[in-house]
């Protein structure tokens, strides 16, 4: 069910959900993150709530995949990651840039990220 979003939030926000890689999960992660930043520095409480909404929707689509026993298993580590991502963000979103660049240096993210690499051939 898609998330109706009400102008003028609408503009900002529309198409921002990608995470079809791990690239484009993070880079949806920061860009909610900026847009999430500059509504609370205008304490608009809507706006703030929509980016928490997305960011919810991520992590809810991703944890489907995640447990689809039709897609290769490959694909659903990786959108597990995902959704891992989208849960830490929505907890804790102060820590949130350190956290993943911690995880990505670990050795279970750089073999989950070279089984994408390697699937997208």
């Amino acid at each position: 069910m898609p998330l109706e979003i009400e102008p003028p939030y609408r503009e900002a926000l529309t198409g921002i959900l990608a995470f079809s890689t791990f690239e484009e999960a993070e880079r949806t992660i920061k860009s909610l993150e900026i847009i999430c930043r500059n509504y609370k520095a205008a304490s608009d409480k809507k706006g703030v709530e929509y980016c928490r909404r997305i960011a919810s929707l991520g992590r809810s689509r991703a944890e489907l995949i995640s447990r689809n026993k039709r897609v290769d298993l490959q694909k659903r580590l990786q959108k597990k990651e995902i959704a891992i991502w989208f849960k830490i963000w929505l907890e804790t979103p102060a820590i949130f840039d350190d956290w993943l660049s911690l995880r990505k240096s670990t050795e279970d993210f750089r073999i989950l990220a070279e089984s994408e690499n390697c699937s997208r051939v």
